[in-house]
Protein backbone atom coordinates (compact mmCIF):
# COMPACT_ATOMS: atom_id res chain seq x y z
CA UNK A 1 0.00 0.00 0.00
CA UNK A 2 1.39 3.32 -0.60
CA UNK A 3 2.48 5.68 1.91
CA UNK A 4 0.12 8.52 1.23
CA UNK A 5 -2.43 5.68 1.62
CA UNK A 6 -1.84 4.75 4.76
CA UNK A 7 -1.67 8.12 5.82
CA UNK A 8 -5.06 8.45 5.12
CA UNK A 9 -6.49 5.41 7.08
CA UNK A 10 -6.02 6.28 10.43
CA UNK A 11 -7.60 2.26 11.28
CA UNK A 12 -4.18 1.15 9.45
CA UNK A 13 -1.60 2.71 11.43
CA UNK A 14 -3.86 1.49 14.49
CA UNK A 15 -3.66 -2.19 13.69
CA UNK A 16 0.26 -1.71 13.00
CA UNK A 17 0.56 0.08 16.40
CA UNK A 18 -1.56 -2.96 17.57
CA UNK A 19 0.41 -5.56 16.02
CA UNK A 20 3.61 -4.63 17.35
CA UNK A 21 2.57 -4.36 20.92
CA UNK A 22 1.35 -7.59 20.65
CA UNK A 23 4.95 -9.23 19.26
CA UNK A 24 6.29 -6.89 22.10
CA UNK A 25 4.31 -8.26 24.72
CA UNK A 26 5.10 -12.15 23.30
CA UNK A 27 8.61 -11.16 23.23
CA UNK A 28 8.77 -9.33 26.67
CA UNK A 29 7.12 -12.18 28.68
CA UNK A 30 9.26 -15.06 26.97
CA UNK A 31 12.29 -13.69 28.19
CA UNK A 32 10.25 -12.77 31.69
CA UNK A 33 12.33 -15.56 34.35
CA UNK A 34 11.26 -14.09 37.16
CA UNK A 35 7.59 -12.67 38.82
CA UNK A 36 8.68 -9.33 39.29
CA UNK A 37 10.12 -8.83 36.10
CA UNK A 38 6.92 -10.32 34.07
CA UNK A 39 4.63 -7.78 36.55
CA UNK A 40 6.90 -4.85 35.24
CA UNK A 41 6.71 -5.56 31.79
CA UNK A 42 3.23 -6.64 31.99
CA UNK A 43 2.26 -3.40 33.67
CA UNK A 44 4.09 -1.55 30.55
CA UNK A 45 2.12 -3.42 28.22
CA UNK A 46 -1.09 -2.48 29.78
CA UNK A 47 0.33 1.24 29.31
CA UNK A 48 1.17 0.83 26.15
CA UNK A 49 -2.56 -0.49 25.25
CA UNK A 50 -3.93 2.08 27.01
CA UNK A 51 -1.78 4.97 24.71
CA UNK A 52 -3.39 2.53 21.82
CA UNK A 53 -6.86 3.35 23.52
CA UNK A 54 -6.28 7.18 23.32
CA UNK A 55 -4.87 6.71 19.27
CA UNK A 56 -8.36 4.68 18.65
CA UNK A 57 -10.50 7.40 20.27
CA UNK A 58 -8.69 9.98 18.28
CA UNK A 59 -9.08 8.20 15.17
CA UNK A 60 -12.74 7.01 15.81
CA UNK A 61 -13.37 11.08 16.28
CA UNK A 62 -11.83 11.95 12.77
CA UNK A 63 -13.33 8.29 11.16
CA UNK A 64 -15.01 9.11 7.25
CA UNK A 65 -18.55 9.66 6.89
CA UNK A 66 -20.88 8.03 4.62
CA UNK A 67 -18.19 4.68 3.28
CA UNK A 68 -20.51 0.87 2.61
CA UNK A 69 -17.99 -0.35 5.01
CA UNK A 70 -16.96 1.31 8.36
CA UNK A 71 -14.32 0.00 10.81
CA UNK A 72 -15.72 -0.64 14.35
CA UNK A 73 -13.58 1.53 16.36
CA UNK A 74 -15.72 0.73 19.37
CA UNK A 75 -15.20 -3.13 19.03
CA UNK A 76 -11.76 -2.35 18.86
CA UNK A 77 -11.88 0.14 22.19
CA UNK A 78 -13.47 -2.88 24.07
CA UNK A 79 -11.45 -6.25 22.96
CA UNK A 80 -8.32 -3.66 24.10
CA UNK A 81 -9.70 -2.42 27.47
CA UNK A 82 -10.79 -6.20 28.48
CA UNK A 83 -7.05 -7.23 27.47
CA UNK A 84 -6.24 -4.20 29.41
CA UNK A 85 -8.29 -4.88 32.46
CA UNK A 86 -7.05 -8.57 32.29
CA UNK A 87 -3.40 -7.49 32.49
CA UNK A 88 -4.00 -5.27 35.05
CA UNK A 89 -6.41 -7.44 37.21
CA UNK A 90 -3.37 -10.22 37.42
CA UNK A 91 -0.66 -7.60 38.08
CA UNK A 92 -2.44 -6.17 40.64
CA UNK A 93 -3.16 -9.84 42.23
CA UNK A 94 -2.07 -10.37 45.75
CA UNK A 95 1.04 -12.52 45.82
CA UNK A 96 0.13 -14.38 49.11
CA UNK A 97 -2.15 -16.86 49.29
CA UNK A 98 -5.82 -16.66 50.23
CA UNK A 99 -6.01 -16.86 53.84
CA UNK A 100 -8.47 -19.89 54.15
CA UNK A 101 -10.20 -21.08 57.67
CA UNK A 102 -9.20 -22.92 60.12
CA UNK A 103 -9.99 -26.64 60.17
CA UNK A 104 -12.11 -28.25 62.93
CA UNK A 105 -9.66 -31.13 63.23
CA UNK A 106 -11.48 -32.79 65.48
CA UNK A 107 -14.28 -35.40 63.62
CA UNK A 108 -15.14 -37.82 66.58
CA UNK A 109 -18.18 -37.29 68.82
Amino acid sequence: MPASTHHRHPALRVAARISCCLGLAVSLLAHAGDEDMEREQLARIAHEIAELEAMVAAAAQNKPTGQRVRFRYEWLQRDLQLVRDGITQHVDAPRQPRPAPPLRGDYRQ
